[in-house]
């Protein structure tokens, strides 16, 4: 059903194919945590780039909460849209880019696994924390707080069962 949701909107091609890459990498995440609501996950993973049918800027998290909300999808799922960018965004963070003054830091379980499976899909590719790095760093002013998030998400969604 997402997927024809994101068809419908418009959505562009290769945004369908890298969500479902995120949505594939988001599954391996959630394996690790027996308690993550996996439809949640899907719906969610699907659908958080549904707002780049309408713009490709940072405020296409918004504008997907407000597709996926006339769609009738719930609260969760509405979050995970609206907090997937990077490792979240801080209320400073987000006045300084134009946004709504408040908080778009993943909180959730489930916001925090597809955050972190965006994260590590480029394009329709796997990479690693080092790639996105580096890419951040090329294209933020500033990105230490943002790469310090990253990191705290990779050591609590994937780090902690690599090394165990």
């Amino acid at each position: 059903m997402e997927i024809e949701i994101l068809k419908k909107e418009k959505t562009p091609q290769n945004v369908i194919d890298h969500s479902i890459a995120v949505h594939n990498k988001a599954l391996k995440i959630a394996k690790n945590f027996p308690n993550a609501d996996l439809d949640l996950i899907k719906k969610g993973a699907l659908l958080h780039d549904i707002g780049r049918s309408k713009t490709p800027g940072i405020s296409h998290a918004v504008e997907g909460r407000k597709i996926a909300c006339r769609y009738g999808y719930d609260e969760n799922v509405l979050n995970i849209i609206e907090r997937h960018i990077g490792a979240g965004i801080t209320k400073k963070e987000a006045k300084n880019l134009g946004l709504f003054e408040k908080s778009y830091v993943p909180r959730t379980l489930e916001e925090k696994i597809v955050a972190h499976a965006d994260n590590l899909i480029s394009g329709t590719e796997e990479v690693d924390v080092d790639f996105v790095i580096e890419k951040w760093k090329s294209r933020m002013d500033n990105p230490e707080d943002n790469i310090k998030r990253l990191i705290k998400l990779d050591e609590e969604l994937i780090q902690s069962f690599e090394d165990g």
